[in-house]
């Protein structure tokens, strides 16, 4: 008898989590967003999204090492952080360039000429990142 209650307090319990989860995340929200993402964001762009999506996990990976081993050496943390930061932030205006929404913010600047910038700067990103390494 006494099993039979441990069982149903511990069914309970799990109940209460997940619905506490669901009620937390509106999971047909969350669903409805995704369809409408995928429906209505060009490839492009989502590719472009999930490279910021690898960029930020890169950066709390990075800060959450530095936070639980040290900083030691701090120059490559620092250089490793920001060179992350600046990714981030030069692979936004490329996502902002491109994307077909903002193309009366960008005459004249083909999607070509947004890649070759974002290429040109991320070379200069990481030559200036290496030379702060030492």
């Amino acid at each position: 008898e006494t099993k039979q209650k441990e069982k149903e307090g511990a069914d309970k319990v799990q109940n209460i989590s997940t619905d506490s989860f669901a009620s937390f995340v509106n999971m047909d929200l969350v669903q409805k967003f995704w369809q409408e993402y995928t429906a209505q964001t060009p490839r492009k762009i989502r590719i472009i999204d999930a490279f910021l999506a690898y960029m930020v996990t890169t950066g709390v990976i990075q800060f959450v090492y530095c936070a639980l081993v040290g900083t030691f050496p701090f120059n490559a943390f620092l250089s490793g952080f920001i060179s992350t930061v600046a990714m981030f932030v030069l692979t936004v205006s490329l996502r902002i360039q491109i994307n077909s929404i903002n193309a009366g913010d960008f005459k004249g600047i083909s999607e070509e000429r947004s890649f070759v910038d974002y290429v040109l700067c991320n070379i200069l990103l990481h030559l200036a990142v290496t030379n702060f390494i030492g």
